[in-house]
């Protein structure tokens, strides 16, 4: 795969509609040729402390940026024809469908591949686990802002570029 578009969420709590902050990386002819980050108006709007000690992202980092449908206003023409690609795809295909549900929204049934699926049929053993930062070591990347939804996307886009 050649041409996709790398995607990672963080979420404010447990509801996937929650998204807190949303990285995107675009692939084409396997090379990256553009990134996008933003932090988005939580909905619900209130932070679990678990979700907080993942990301580091609380109500003051969100209160005053967009709500999702401003922000993927952004994102729709950079992604429109490419799959997306997500560690652990189910996380976050789930919260772009919830979040496409709660504001209404039409969702145009974007097409989702799986670097965790990927990487265990891959690596199956020869790994200590699958997790993100794992797997991008084993494909000769450094993730060293793990949590940071650019920095998450961008690892998947290379895991995606070896392994895809």
């Amino acid at each position: 795969m050649t041409d996709f578009a790398a995607i990672d969420f963080e979420t404010a709590n447990e509801q996937r509609s929650s998204v807190c902050s949303v990285g995107i990386v675009i692939v084409r002819g396997g090379e990256i040729v553009d990134r996008f980050y933003s932090l988005i108006h939580p909905e619900p709007e209130y932070y679990q402390w678990f979700c907080q000690q993942v990301h580091g992202l609380s109500e003051e980092d969100t209160e005053d940026a967009p709500v999702f449908p401003y922000v993927w206003e952004k994102i729709a023409p950079k992604i429109e024809g490419l799959p997306l690609v997500a560690h652990n795809s189910p996380f976050d295909e789930g919260c772009l469908k919830e979040v496409f549900r709660v504001y209404q929204m039409d969702y145009p049934d974007y097409k989702f591949y799986d670097t965790l699926a990927v990487s265990r049929r891959v690596y199956g053993c020869s790994l200590p686990n699958h997790q993100l930062q794992t797997v991008a070591a084993a494909c000769g990347y450094d993730l060293t802002r793990h949590h940071h939804a650019l920095a998450d996307a961008e690892a998947c886009a290379h895991i995606a570029m070896k392994l895809l």
